[in-house]
């Protein structure tokens, strides 16, 4: 009876307020989610979900706190650090709504808080979000690493100069429109070069034993050039862009968290999930000239094309990982939970963006997870 029990009353009532609340939000068009008594308003969010947009959309108006333990999918401390916002600080958002119920003798008057995921709380983190960050992060030392990986949602500035930072962004597209073109012109020219039989290989070291390349060897050359790039992927992504800087080296801290590190601290900025063009032109040129180099010219250049439609390919199936929505059970639905692996919770492992092939073998494949029946 609610004159004995006051607090029982309030709370069963709250708990249906709450739920009538939620639902009736989320029949308007929004995405709201329950966690006990918090409410989150995920709307901006559904889109960056990792898990998908239709995960998130399914679950919309119920409590997640089961969910969030899986299966199928056992969130990261970090995905769990989102769910804990700053009231009054940072990015952090509260809509408060006011909830009014009586019984029995008097009547109760609550407060429901609808509360944005949490970005980054500005006050307590070791860098400052309001300067270019590049500069900064080289200070942190043996902060660094476990810094690095913890992922926010928020864009990231780099450099004071706008032009600079200009030139460190990029849409996704611009991959396509730069790249393609010259993918597409190198293919007729290797195939018309080829076609004229004048390329042999070995020729360089003897005549007599030197071997004509057919014209038709282009598909052959350019799906090995498509191989080649796979594992330099790999290679890239694991020992470059994975390396750890010394906590003492200011300057090499600086420069993983150029080429890398600042794309792990924040996953969600899409105007970093591909390479510009500016830098990316440095790195494709000196591919192309040691193909050149190493190999007759026909040849050599089939390779490269190869690669770098590989390129292209990769960046292009990288921001479909962050951006997209595959259909579950499909192998971009499982590359993409293996990227988001990657990102929350095994950064050491899991380095393959188009596929998983090269981690079998060097033994940095991300194991399933298994939910016994404690779980």
């Amino acid at each position: 009876h609610p004159s004995i029990h006051p607090p029982i009353h309030l709370s069963i009532y709250l708990s249906i307020y709450l739920s009538t609340y939620v639902r009736g939000r989320c029949a308007g068009g929004a995405s709201l989610l329950l966690s006990g008594r918090r409410v989150f308003d995920v709307s901006s969010f559904v889109r960056l979900h990792p898990g998908g947009e239709e995960a998130l959309r399914a679950r919309a108006g119920t409590d997640i706190r089961d969910a969030l333990d899986g299966p199928p999918h056992r969130h990261s401390p970090h995905a769990r650090r989102w769910l804990a916002p700053v009231p009054g600080r940072g990015d952090t958002r509260r809509r408060r709504r006011r909830a009014r119920g009586g019984g029995g003798t008097g009547k109760a008057t609550s407060t429901i808080d609808v509360l944005a995921l949490k970005a980054v709380d500005e006050a307590t983190d070791l860098v400052d979000w309001r300067k270019p960050l590049l500069w900064q992060v080289g200070h942190l030392g043996e902060k660094y690493d476990e810094w690095v990986h913890q992922p926010v949602n928020r864009p990231i500035r780099l450099f004071h100069s706008d032009f600079i930072e200009s030139l460190s962004k990029t849409a996704w597209y611009m991959v396509c429109i730069v790249w393609i073109p010259l993918v597409l012109y190198l293919t007729w020219s290797c195939y018309t070069s080829l076609a004229r039989g004048e390329t042999r290989l070995f020729a360089t070291f003897t005549t007599a034993y030197s071997i004509p390349v057919h014209p038709y060897c282009f598909p052959l050359l350019f799906v090995l050039g498509m191989g080649i790039w796979s594992f330099l992927e790999y290679f890239i992504h694991r020992f470059i862009f994975h390396m750890k800087p010394p906590a003492s080296n200011y300057y090499l801290i600086t420069i993983h968290f150029l080429l890398h590190g600042q794309h792990h601290k924040s996953p969600f900025d899409d105007s970093r999930l591909v390479f510009p063009p500016v830098p990316a032109f440095l790195v494709i040129a000196f591919f192309y000239v040691f193909a050149n180099t190493v190999f007759p010219e026909a040849f050599g250049v089939s390779l490269f094309t190869g690669g770098l439609f590989g390129y292209v390919t990769y960046d292009m199936m990288h921001y479909y990982l962050h951006y997209g929505s595959p259909k579950k059970g499909t192998y971009l639905y499982r590359l993409k939970s293996y990227h988001v692996k990657h990102h929350f919770e095994h950064q050491k492992a899991g380095f393959g963006i188009t596929s998983t092939f090269w981690d079998r073998p060097f033994r940095t494949l991300i194991p399933k997870e298994t939910f016994g029946k404690q779980d």
